[in-house]
């Protein structure tokens, strides 16, 4: 029987033959290899997964699969109704039937025009990104134009021959869960989820995402549907761990995810991760746009006028200092005055200004904590990556920030994470834990910097938690445990008196240490304290003799 271990790696072997045709294809390192490795393995995914229930519905019937195909009595229309949910192949764009072209000098049309009638199915019109402007990206697009017109038959033939059901197939992996399908798309993209375009697009870390979701979720024992967001969503780590911790009632999600995210490339990322992870009712709640500018998600879908929608769990690593100096104004024209109908602002603290320099420090990341904190329900949840710089700031759009969320009462606790969690970034972080439920206070304040070991990734360096530590972080904030220089409890008028600090640091018990000695002990000490002190003052009569011996000695000239 195959194990867990030999399925992941042989998904992680074709992912590695897939990179390096791309290479020996002149496509190494450029913005087109990402494209490739993630729609190709996206296709063998699906592929495999249209033929593995094809084949057991084939086999419930006792039929094979081409007798189902014939659709003689509808058959064909039951799976497609009872699979409504994954993405629907015509027989013909299936690799076994691409398979047979193989021999043929124009196979690679062959390959790109399954891929185009995939997308352009009426079947799976769900599964293409909207964007802000409701224009649709679709599922797949052409791949094999990438390369040299001489060369896209051998690529077509060399892709195939990588992703045929001799070489693997996916259907052992199909009774994994989350976990499984976490690690094998962090696997996927690793490459290729690097800084870049307007907003950086930086990975949340599995353990963050963990420590995120656990804490959410906490100790409720009984989650109804939860509509779920995350305005920055990046690849879709922090939604979707909280979407599997929320879990499901018999297979249907307990989470109906809404995103939304500048980047075209995570948006493709978002697609493949909620795809791998059976959310495709969520799908048609990927938008990617630019959030703070013109927010996509309404309690009416595709009307304004209806209001921005509200959710009960928010989750959010936006990026901390970006250049937004081009739409700054016009977010400031359309949303600095806006007040829903109960009253509330969106941008409540104020719009960072534009600097005469260093415009690329701009403090994005607050009009992302101002526009989570306006979209949580009046019971809502929330999860904020924040620069640890923000816990403590005494002026400014960060300071009103704080208060607002303690004079209202909606702080549930601050975590202050280990330096280098993040690889990508040298910025101390912080995660901000909101609950407009928790009125009565009670608020964990915790400095788990201390935690973690150093580990190389890649060329850069970061902190990685160990299990223990990952659970030590969790159990202590769920059961709001008090830990020496480690975590405290405090009340929304304790952080008052304190100027609004959210470091726990400032709240720790001071410790003098007493310790017992004897008479005698004691008086040797005094004697030896008096001896320095004399011998410290000699010295220093000594010298101040010196300075004066040499001022004495200058002369004018």
């Amino acid at each position: 029987m195959t194990t867990i271990f030999e399925v992941e790696n042989k998904i992680k072997q074709m992912i590695d033959e897939l990179k390096g045709l791309c290479t020996t294809n002149g496509l190494g390192n450029q913005a087109s290899e990402e494209k490739v490795i993630t729609s190709i393995f996206l296709y063998k995914f699906l592929n495999d997964k249209f033929m593995y229930n094809l084949q057991q519905f084939a086999e419930d019937l006792e039929m094979t699969i081409d007798e189902v195909l014939k659709n003689e009595n509808d058959e064909l229309d039951a799976f497609y109704s009872i699979h409504s949910k994954d993405v629907a192949f015509e027989y013909e764009d299936t690799i076994t039937k691409l398979l047979e072209k193989v021999s043929s000098e124009t196979f690679y049309q062959e390959f790109d025009n399954a891929l185009i009638r995939i997308s352009n199915s009426v079947k799976n019109e769900i599964f293409a990104v909207e964007t802000a402007d409701r224009t649709k990206k679709p599922l797949f697009e052409s791949i094999t134009e990438v390369v040299e017109s001489s060369a896209r038959n051998n690529f077509a033939k060399a892709i195939f021959s990588i992703i045929s059901k001799e070489k693997f197939d996916f259907s052992g992996a199909f009774a994994h869960n989350f976990d499984f399908y976490s690690a094998i798309f962090e696997y996927l993209i690793k490459d290729y989820n690097v800084a870049s375009g307007v907003y950086a697009e930086y990975f949340t870390p599995q353990a963050v995402s963990k420590i995120i979701a656990k804490i959410l979720v906490g100790s409720t024992e009984s989650v109804q549907a939860a509509e779920i967001y995350d305005p920055s969503a990046g690849s879709g780590s922090l939604v979707l761990h909280l979407a599997h911790e929320l879990g499901d009632d018999d297979g249907i999600n307990r989470a109906l995810v809404y995103t939304q995210d500048i980047s075209q490339k995570s948006s493709r990322f978002l697609r493949i991760n909620m795809l791998l992870n059976g959310l495709t009712e969520s799908l048609q709640n990927l938008v990617q746009g630019d959030t703070l500018l013109n927010p996509s998600h309404y309690n009416r879908e595709h009307d304004a006028t209806s209001g921005l929608k509200k959710f009960d769990y928010i989750t959010s690593n936006p990026p901390f200092k970006m250049d937004f100096s081009t739409t700054r104004d016009q977010i400031e024209n359309k949303w600095g005055d806006f007040v829903d109908t109960d009253g509330n602002k969106r941008f409540f603290a104020g719009i960072p200004t534009i600097p005469a320099k260093k415009k690329e420090s701009m403090a994005i990341y607050l009009l992302f904590l101002q526009h989570i904190i306006f979209s949580l329900k009046e019971n809502g949840k929330a999860a904020i990556v924040v620069p640890t710089g923000f816990i403590t700031a005494q002026s400014g759009i960060e300071k009103k920030i704080r208060q607002k969320l303690i004079d209202e009462k909606m702080l549930k606790g601050v975590v202050s994470m280990p330096s280098n969690i993040f690889a990508n970034t040298g910025t101390n972080v912080s995660i901000l834990f909101l609950d407009k439920a928790n009125k009565d206070g009670g608020i964990v304040l915790m400095d788990a910097s201390k935690l973690g070991a150093k580990v190389k990734d890649g060329k850069n360096q970061r902190t990685s938690l160990s299990h223990d530590e990952e659970q030590k972080i969790i159990d202590t904030f769920i059961k709001k445990e008090v830990v020496e220089d480690f975590s405290v409890v405090v009340s929304y008028e304790d952080i008052q008196s304190k100027n609004y600090s959210f470091s726990a640091g400032q709240y720790f018990d001071v410790k003098i240490e007493y310790v017992e000695i004897t008479q005698e002990e004691f008086e040797n000490k005094v004697s030896e304290i008096k001896d320095n002190l004399r011998k410290y003052f000699a010295e220093s009569n000594l010298l101040e003799e010196e300075i004066l011996n040499g001022l004495e000695e200058l002369k004018y000239e």
